[in-house]
């Protein structure tokens, strides 16, 4: 323990500046014999101590400004098994949302849970919790399949959770929202930072454009704090509070959450007038009647993990020994991984808001780098000589960094003669479900001169008009290299298929193939050029 300590003082001197390079020149310490991941993996639960051996730090002199920092190497280590075990974490995000969206579909599964007992848990957890938890069968089923087919991702989310949950503890607490919301970000993304949804909700608390923006969520080219866990989590605890604030039930503002207060509004109208979810669970989306039961089901098996046999990696400690330091030039996390050696896959988990690896530097705004303590000490005393670097490779770079371009603004649209949804979509760079759901759409139907809401991802430039007469030479153009024609599958829209092949618009498949509406048939052969096959 002892040899710990002296590391762990060296290391916090160098760290906060008490040190030069002069004064540990000649100091040598005794440090905890580096392992490999795996060995460290494998005993993360044993109760032996890891075996001591001698290991000297190499000597820091100014002239090797760019020495390793391997103070408390083991404690890395560790680290550094929890950024891979999030990374695997991240993929479970498609198999949550699929089990939520196929929630009414759940067979009968047979598991050594006898209802009895789930009653009367479920009864616990609703004495202690501000959710209206009870007993039904649907619930039951839900709980059943996350126990049996879902029993790797609820152990996986078991272990990663020991990283987030102390992060979302703490906002929530903020914000008087009750902490076992910090079992909706399961549901949410499951505990991805970066998950992105069909409709573009995205981060672990799943954020759209214009919800994200309503809470001073930086989007832009190179950044998307929507993906920030801090952030994020802030917004979200934000937003909660709101919606409990006008439903004023924690089961509703879960509902609304998912599907707007709109849906849920609707539903109670439809209900008749009731005010608990499971009344009004038939009239919601059927995403968000299998939203709820999600919630639930993840924190029973949460609170009764032991019980059924979950197994889940426990962590040395809480969360990672890292900081942050606020950059003051645009750095890649290529020449950050080159200069304070750290693999660019942790400074991804580390720093998920960073779209494109790239960390901008704006005058008047703050973008920090997420660093382990034993790498930001490095990055910290040897700024200079890293944006140097920095500079030199990006002014040497063939290939041009993109612009920075941000969505501050929203627009006012208003719908002319030969608008519908998907050509409006198409100009702002936006979905058709989005606009929908800004504006509160049930129908895909506009009228002329109506009035949308919309936050564009790319600015409108008219296309030039051109003539209708083309020459030989000219008049055949395809998107795709060889593609002429596309044979239209069950599922297709002219959207869709315009999406497929860039430089094709739906007027263009329209005038091409003598389409007046939007209706096509499984089968038909649509042609993606002004040719004659």
């Amino acid at each position: 323990m002892e040899y710990i300590k002296r590391c762990a003082y060296l290391a916090t001197f160098l760290i906060g500046g008490l040190l030069n390079a002069q004064d540990v020149d000649s100091i040598q310490v005794v440090l905890l014999d580096t392992i490999s991941p795996q060995s460290l993996e494998d005993n993360l639960n044993a109760d032996s101590p890891v075996q001591k051996t001698n290991l000297i730090i190499p000597a820091i002199t100014a002239k090797d400004s760019t020495t390793k920092l391997i103070d408390l190497q083991t404690a890395y280590q560790y680290d550094s098994l929890w950024l891979a075990e999030l990374k695997r974490s991240h993929d479970y995000f498609d198999e949550m949302y699929n089990q939520i969206v196929a929630n009414d579909s759940i067979a009968e599964i047979e598991l050594d849970l006898p209802t009895d007992t789930l009653k009367a848990r479920l009864a616990t957890l609703n004495a202690k919790t501000p959710f209206n938890i009870a007993y039904n069968k649907s619930l039951e089923s839900v709980i059943k399949s996350f126990l049996s087919r879902k029993r790797g991702l609820m152990e996986r989310m078991l272990t990663a959770s020991q990283f987030y949950f102390p992060l979302f503890e703490q906002e929530l607490d903020n914000y008087n929202v009750p902490l076992e919301m910090k079992y909706l970000a399961i549901v949410e993304s499951a505990l991805n930072p970066r998950a992105r949804s069909r409709v573009g909700a995205t981060g672990i608390w799943q954020f759209m454009y214009s919800t994200g923006k309503m809470y001073d969520l930086d989007v832009s080219s190179y950044v998307d704090e929507r993906s920030d866990p801090i952030a994020s989590t802030k917004a979200a605890a934000k937003y909660l509070a709101k919606l409990h604030n006008i439903f004023n039930d924690w089961d509703l503002a879960l509902a609304a959450y998912n599907s707007g207060p709109g849906n849920v509004n609707k539903a109670i109208r439809r209900s008749g007038g009731y005010k608990n979810y499971w009344n009004i669970r038939r009239n919601l989306p059927r995403e968000t009647a299998g939203y709820v039961p999600a919630f639930l089901a993840t924190m029973y098996i949460f609170e009764y993990a032991e019980e059924h046999g979950l197994q889940k990696i426990n962590a040395p400690r809480a969360y990672f020994e890292t900081d942050t330091v606020h950059i003051k030039s645009l750095i890649t996390f290529d020449q950050i991984s080159n200069m304070v050696d750290i693999s660019v896959e942790e400074l991804k988990v580390l720093n998920p808001s960073y779209k494109l690896n790239i960390i901008p530097y704006v005058p008047g705004k703050d973008y920090a780098l997420r660093l382990p303590l034993q790498h930001l000490g490095k990055f910290v005393n040897n700024e200079e000589q890293i944006y140097a670097f920095a500079k030199e490779a990006i002014t040497t770079n063939e290939k041009p960094l993109p612009q920075l371009a941000e969505n501050n603004e929203r627009i006012r649209y208003k719908v002319r003669s030969g608008d519908y949804l998907g050509k409006i979509a198409a100009r702002y760079g936006v979905g058709i479900s989005q606009i929908k759901r800004w504006n509160g759409l049930a129908s895909n139907n506009l009228r002329i001169g109506q009035r949308l809401t919309i936050y564009p991802r790319k600015p409108y430039t008219p296309a030039k008009t051109t003539a209708k007469i083309t020459t030989t030479s000219t008049k055949t153009t395809t998107a795709v290299a060889g593609a002429k024609t596309h044979t239209v599958q069950s599922g297709d829209s002219l959207w869709t298929i315009s999406r497929k092949y860039p430089g094709v618009s739906i007027e263009n498949l329209r005038e091409w193939n003598g389409i007046s509406g939007n209706k096509i048939k499984p089968g038909t052969k649509l042609k993606l050029c002004n040719c004659s096959s």
